[in-house]
């Protein structure tokens, strides 16, 4: 997973903060989404299945008792 023995990367202090400093702004990075647009149109819009039908509250509730089933 790391790509350098891990020996190595604890040799030096600074070595070894700066190595977690890039651990961080990757996973800050990774983290941190999309900026907000103004644009909340799709909020309320009605949920469809894969092949692009309505998803109705029987759909729903068929659903959830196949999850409770298992």
């Amino acid at each position: 997973m790391i790509p350098m023995k891990t020996s190595t990367i604890f040799k030096s202090r600074w070595f070894a903060l700066v190595w977690a400093a890039g651990i961080l702004w990757v996973a800050y990075d990774i983290a941190e989404g999309s900026a907000q647009t103004g644009n909340t149109s799709d909020n309320g819009a009605q949920a469809t299945d894969v092949t692009g039908a309505p998803v109705t509250p029987e759909d729903e509730k068929k659903f959830e008792q196949v999850l409770n089933g298992l």
